[in-house]
């Protein structure tokens, strides 16, 4: 028997479904990409088996006390609720992202890389910027944020401040990247080999770097997979979707 609208699919159904999207940057300051996320969970997400968000859903996470983004918790709630299982990992922008939110939300927490079985095969999932090695300052930059007792102290800081520091840190952000060569922005190829080899897969996924592609890696003689999820904008995202055997991409749109 089909199921609602809101869990079929051409030839079948939802429920043999999982989602990847990663870079969605959503803030109070872009209401049409909150909006366009909040149609996607209510329409294409719903009864999905999973979906995996690979880091920065959020432009930026100051605490889970705060309660500027409620319509997109509470649309998360619904959507975990009905069944479908949400696993998000941390990004650069909302590394701050902790148990609170995800017991509003149902949402389970990953670590960064986390490994799983998709369509039979062991695969790595990563937010991305852990193989970005050629941007040393970053590299050195996310160690020092990652440092639990910072955090620690930053969290007690009152609201109003950590949201003016990382409204400062966002200024800061953009305004290195535009001085930085573009290359070293994206993924090392050692990196990602190294990774592969660790872990022992021949698939990767994630996103971080806004280069969505699929590649092929040759590796020992055998050949490897790399799926870089794309960035999403106001007009526009894109899901990663595995079913009936194969990787595909759909677009998001309003």
């Amino acid at each position: 028997m089909a199921g609602p609208p809101s869990a079929q699919r051409r030839g079948g159904t939802r429920d043999a479904e999982t989602l990847f999207i990663s870079d969605l940057h959503l803030s109070a300051e872009a209401p049409a990409l909150t909006a366009l996320f909040l149609g996607f969970l209510e329409r294409r997400a719903a009864g999905a088996r999973a979906l995996y968000i690979l880091g920065d859903l959020f432009d930026a996470w100051i605490g889970d006390d705060d309660s500027s983004h409620g319509d997109i918790e509470a649309a998360l709630a619904k959507l975990t609720g009905t069944g479908t299982r949400c696993l998000l990992m941390h990004g650069n922008r909302d590394f701050l992202l902790g148990r609170r939110f995800a017991r509003r939300t149902g949402c389970t927490l990953l670590r960064d890389p986390t490994r799983i079985a998709l369509l039979g095969e062991p695969t790595l999932l990563m937010h991305g910027d852990l193989l970005c090695t050629d941007d040393v300052a970053y590299q050195r930059f996310r160690r020092k944020v990652r440092n639990p007792l910072l955090q620690w102290l930053f969290l007690r800081r009152p609201l109003a401040r950590r949201r003016q520091a990382a409204a400062d840190y966002r200024r800061k952000s953009a305004a290195a990247m535009a001085d930085k060569p573009a290359e070293i922005m994206d993924v090392n190829a050692d990196a990602v080999l190294e990774r592969l080899l660790r872990h022992r897969v021949r698939r990767l996924i994630h996103g971080h770097t806004h280069r969505p592609a699929d590649h092929c890696i040759d590796m020992d003689g055998h050949t490897a997979h790399r799926h870089v999820l794309a960035d999403w904008r106001p007009e526009r995202g894109e899901v990663l979707v595995a079913a009936d055997g194969r990787l595909t991409r759909e677009p998001v749109l309003p």
